[in-house]
């Protein structure tokens, strides 16, 4: 019935085999055995995708897929300081590789805990499901999309999404896609965070967008309070830990499995999952490359 799809480049090979192993645990094994695996990679070698169809298939994953593919032609990275552009094959899914009714976008940066399946019940047709950006929430008031809310007075104050984690109808994506390469190519000065912010741009101007719970994208701030207090300006909420988050996003340049990153709780647990994640790759045979340790 639904696919989670992954975009997994060199550099996310790691996280993606944790990914791939927390998408495992946060499924029963009948769900597990229904759900499938797309991957879209730019750069990934034919020995990376056969140890991570392995790893799905080790997992219990019924279907497992990876592609290649180049991103929109007209991909701008406005912000690249460690963010590749392997960030935009998130729009490049179709119908055709996803072959479920249902897409569920997952950012490699993240450690999910829970089922991500439930906002499928409420997503009607034409929708895309998103949580809302918790450094970015609102139009006009972040730095995100900037002058788009002095050019359009009315979007002023709306919600701004955060694309890490994705919920659509796969008949859907084609309109997805082309919204999103339309502002990339008429709308360029209002990109400060590459294809989020397109995105956002075609959700204000023609999209239909269904609020997601915050739990379901809960940004990990741990790391930030760490280096200062300016998190503490942006987000109202409780910044301790969410034990009951279905997913925890890692935004940002310092990323859990770098031996640089804060060891704060969240991050602790994200490493206990990569360990097992490692674990199951070594125990799959000496014919798979040796993934890329904990940097």
């Amino acid at each position: 019935m639904y696919a989670f799809g992954l975009c997994i480049d060199r550099h996310y090979l790691t996280p993606g085999l944790a990914m791939i192993t927390g998408l495992a645990d946060s499924l029963t094994t009948s769900a597990r055995r229904d759900a499938a695996l797309r991957v879209l990679t730019i750069d990934l070698t034919p020995a990376h995708a056969l140890l991570l169809s392995d790893l799905a298939k080790r997992a219990g994953f019924g279907s497992f897929d990876l592609a290649h593919r180049s991103p929109l032609r007209v991909s701008r990275m406005a912000d690249a300081s460690y963010i590749t552009v392997t960030t935009y094959l998130r729009f490049e899914f179709t119908a055709a590789f996803v072959r479920r009714p249902y897409l569920i976008y997952v950012d490699a940066d993240t450690l999910v805990r829970g089922d991500l399946t439930a906002p499928l019940n409420t997503l009607e047709s034409g929708e895309l499901g998103a949580v809302a950006d918790e450094f970015n929430p609102a139009v006009g008031e972040c730095p995100a999309l900037p002058g788009a809310a002095e050019r359009w007075p009315h979007f002023k104050g709306r919600p701004y999404y955060n694309a890490g984690l994705l919920w659509a109808h796969t008949a859907d994506l084609p309109s997805i896609r082309g919204g999103v390469e339309r502002a990339l190519v008429r709308q360029r000065r209002h990109i400060l965070h590459n294809d989020q912010d397109a995105l956002n741009l075609w959700i204000l101007h023609a999209g239909r967008v269904r609020p997601v719970d915050a739990g379901y994208n809960r940004f990990e701030v741990g790391r930030f309070l760490e280096r200062g207090n300016w998190v503490r300006r942006v987000i109202t909420r409780s910044l301790r830990p969410d034990p009951a988050a279905p997913l925890i996003h890692f935004v940002g340049p310092e990323k859990p499995w770098q031996v640089t990153c804060p060891r704060t709780e969240d991050v602790r647990e994200y490493r206990t999952l990569l360990q097992r994640a490692l674990r199951h790759t070594r125990a799959l045979g000496a014919a798979h490359p040796e993934p890329v340790g904990l940097r």
